[in-house]
């Protein structure tokens, strides 16, 4: 199949482009794109330090007979659980409760461990 004819005076513009000369330059261009361009993505929130604080904090506290290994994972239940909560205030995570939830916990478990060598010392003397 042939192409369209040429009208005498040329191609002429496209049919739904107005003829009315635009603020930006050429009459009938595309408008023209947001001048401050694309705003991007916005990062994703780092809550890896909340969610780690309350596993470490939850596994402290629930075996807390297992004494070396209950104490580790109170400490660190604690520290990542207020590194989480420095994130969340500066809005770089979304789990305030979470960091909280580690904190509280290991601080459970570490009392739960030191109060069953308190039981342990005076069952023995």
């Amino acid at each position: 199949m042939p192409p369209p004819p040429i009208a005498p005076d040329g191609p002429g513009r496209l049919p739904y482009y107005s003829a009315a000369p635009s603020a930006y330059g050429d009459p009938g261009a595309y408008p023209a794109a947001n001048p401050y361009g694309w705003p991007g993505m916005q990062p994703a929130p780092s809550n890896g330090l909340g969610t780690a604080a309350l596993v470490c904090g939850i596994l402290a506290a629930v075996g807390f007979l297992l004494w070396p290994i209950a104490l580790v994972l109170g400490i660190l239940g604690i520290i990542f659980g207020a590194i989480g909560r420095g994130k969340a205030k500066r809005g770089e995570a979304t789990n305030p409760g979470m960091a909280l939830a580690g904190l509280i916990c290991g601080s459970v478990g570490i009392v739960l461990v030191v109060g069953f060598w308190a039981v342990v010392i005076a069952l023995i003397n």
